[in-house]
């Protein structure tokens, strides 16, 4: 656990999120005073959340605080579950590869710890984040749960192998017959190397005992099906198998309604429908009965609002998407939008909306917190505030689905990771903006002044109110604290 502070320390020191080092958590620690939003339960209005070795071991409005547990006074703040980024492909060097069909590649090699998201997803309240790799593949490679923290991909690494990623929308530049040809074509592949490999071993076993072969080849590959050991599968090979036997998931990219039935068809005949999440373009939502059918998870598009026109009125329409999955009772989990410089890419504001448009506050919740955990297959670990799950939490200074909100502090495995009064960056962007308002209001060169800080300052402010506490009012005031290029889906 020590070992484990140290590299979290020097992270948030490189970064510049927090200055001082940060100590080895106590075995005992107890957040006490402050309204908690379990999401897997009633909100408790005033209680306390004893952590011990990274897992929360009681929670609710009387728990005793043990002698030897450090007490920290969070009155009048709102604790909430460590929120997750279900489907991202930030974080990487690039979101695709040039190879239509790389199921032997992994993340691991692609993910950069450095980047700017990581630090800006632990400042927007992130405790885990799933990078895969994007929407313009056949099938990808592996991906993998991480920490928006560690120096390594190694130390970030929360949990490994979670996903192949697979596309029935095409490829850019392709149509959706050659994308649906090229997935058939890699099944059948397969299907003959688990084949040839079969009747290699059969044939082997007859040499090893110096006998001929007795039999056709396709009583020969039965027979030696049952003579394949793990290691024998190559490479090139290894995550499909695990995929069609049903020890690996698939995240599977669904670009139009019509992409949904393309999707069942493939996942049925290849033995991973049980298997599979579906991550969903903005008109999907067309097919929603037969979405709600096959039971699986669904990932919305960060897009929430469809809009078409009517082909016979000409008007248009507007349709909010995750509306229609809650009245349809299918669990949906919520993305943040990754080129987004406005409040969209904030995933408590993604909820609000749905709010606002008339779903429940409990399913909002659960679309940022718990029902990703679930399409990620961990929802025992993570995703709620109850006993017995890691002490991922966030310190929200109100309630989280109130635009005036911000996170103040982010723990994850109960060890302070980002405190918003140690933000380094965001103390030097919120000065610098603080000096340029008093400029102006002494009437110094407007136009001067913007031109220096937009050549000085490295990003924009983050957060709700300015460091001398008056509000900011335009939806932006959440924007990301610098414009980083980002991979392409």
């Amino acid at each position: 656990m020590k070992a484990k502070a140290i590299v979290i320390a020097g992270w948030l020191v490189f970064s510049g999120i927090v200055m001082p080092a940060v100590a080895a958590p106590p075995a005992k620690l107890a957040l006490t005073g402050a309204r908690i939003i379990p999401v897997v339960g009633d909100d408790i209005p005033s209680g306390t959340i004893l952590i011990e070795h990274g897992v929360i071991t009681a929670i609710g409005e009387k728990v005793s605080v043990p002698y030897d547990a450090m007490e920290i006074d969070v009155s009048g703040k709102v604790l909430f579950p460590g929120m997750i980024d279900v489907h991202s492909s930030r974080g990487l060097d690039v979101a695709n590869e040039n190879f239509s069909v790389s199921p032997f590649l992994d993340v691991y090699d692609a993910i950069d710890p450095s980047r700017r998201f990581f630090e800006n997803a632990l400042r927007d309240g992130f405790s885990a984040v799933h990078v895969i790799v994007g929407n313009n593949c056949v099938i990808g490679g592996l991906s993998r749960v991480v920490r928006p923290i560690g120096l390594t991909p190694d130390e970030m690494t929360f949990h490994t192998p979670t996903a192949l990623k697979l596309s029935v929308a095409p490829k850019h530049g392709w149509d959706r017959m050659r994308q649906m040809a090229e997935l058939r074509e890699t099944f059948l592949e397969l299907k003959d190397y688990l084949g040839n490999l079969a009747e290699e071993k059969y044939e082997k076993s007859l040499e090893d005992k110096d006998e001929e072969i007795d039999v056709g080849p396709d009583e020969a590959r039965e027979r030696g099906e049952k003579l394949i050991r793990p290691e024998d599968y190559d490479d090139k090979h290894r995550n499909l198998i695990k995929l069609t036997r049903g020890d690996l998931d698939a995240f599977v990219y669904c670009g139009t309604a019509s992409d949904i039935s393309r999707a069942k068809t493939i996942a049925e005949e290849n033995g991973f429908l049980k298997h599979m999440t579906l991550v969903l373009g903005v008109d999907c939502f067309k097919a929603v009965a037969e979405l709600k059918s096959l039971k699986r998870p669904v990932v919305l598009d960060p897009q929430l609002l469809y809009r078409e026109r009517d082909p016979i009125t000409g008007k248009i329409r507007e349709t909010f998407v995750p509306k229609v999955f809650a009245d349809a009772r299918v669990r949906f989990a919520l993305q943040p939008m990754s080129s987004g410089s406005l409040a969209e890419r904030y995933l408590n504001y993604q909820a609000a909306r749905c709010v606002r448009a008339g779903v429940s506050r409990k399913k909002a919740l659960r679309a940022i917190t718990i029902n990703p955990a679930k399409a990620l297959g961990l929802e025992k670990r993570i995703g709620s505030l109850e006993v017995g799950k890691v002490a991922d939490i966030v310190v929200f200074s109100g309630d989280p689905l109130d635009f005036n909100t911000w996170v103040e502090k982010v723990y994850i495995d109960g060890i302070k990771a980002y405190d918003r009064e140690e933000d380094a960056r965001l103390k030097e962007l919120l000065g610098q903006e603080r000096n340029r308002l008093s400029k102006s209001d002494k009437g110094g060169d407007e136009n001067e002044e913007t031109e220096k800080s937009e050549s000085e300052e490295p990003a924009k402010a983050v957060g709700n109110k300015q460091e001398d506490g008056t509000d900011k009012k335009s939806d932006d005031s959440k924007s990301t604290i610098t414009t980083e290029d980002q991979p392409s889906d």
